[in-house]
């Protein structure tokens, strides 16, 4: 299977099985603004998940990642490793480098958390 991105952002459809629904342990792929930044994301099982990385880097690019670690410690905000499958996904919609070998996921809402804390931490846009 290859995924292309090519033109506008879209999702990337679920693997289907013969019934036409999308078997359990899929996922689909799209993009979402936040903060002014699209950010790609995997949606499993029900829930949006964003590339720890592509949000450090696009998101947090200003503020030093320790402080980013210490303000999801606090909130206690946990990530999950992606799955090779949802990596290679990622790697194809542009969130993580080509050559990365590894990525953590974070929920939307968790991010959104994050956003809010860090509010006061990076300068205005």
């Amino acid at each position: 299977m290859f995924l292309t991105c090519e033109g506008t952002f879209g999702i990337v459809p679920a693997t289907m099985d013969y019934n036409g629904e999308a078997r359990p342990g899929d996922f689909q792929a799209g993009y979402q603004e936040i903060e002014g930044i699209n950010l790609g994301y995997l949606q499993i099982n029900g829930t949006q998940m964003f590339a720890l990385a592509q949000v450090l880097s696009d998101l947090f690019k200003d503020i030093p990642r320790t402080t980013i670690s210490k303000k999801m410690e606090t909130l206690k905000i946990k990530s999950r490793r992606c799955d090779l499958k949802e990596l290679r996904t990622l790697k194809a919609i542009n969130s993580v480098p080509t050559r990365a070998v590894k990525c953590s996921l974070i929920s939307k809402a968790d991010l959104e958390a994050l956003c809010t804390s860090c509010k006061s931490l990076s300068p205005r846009r």
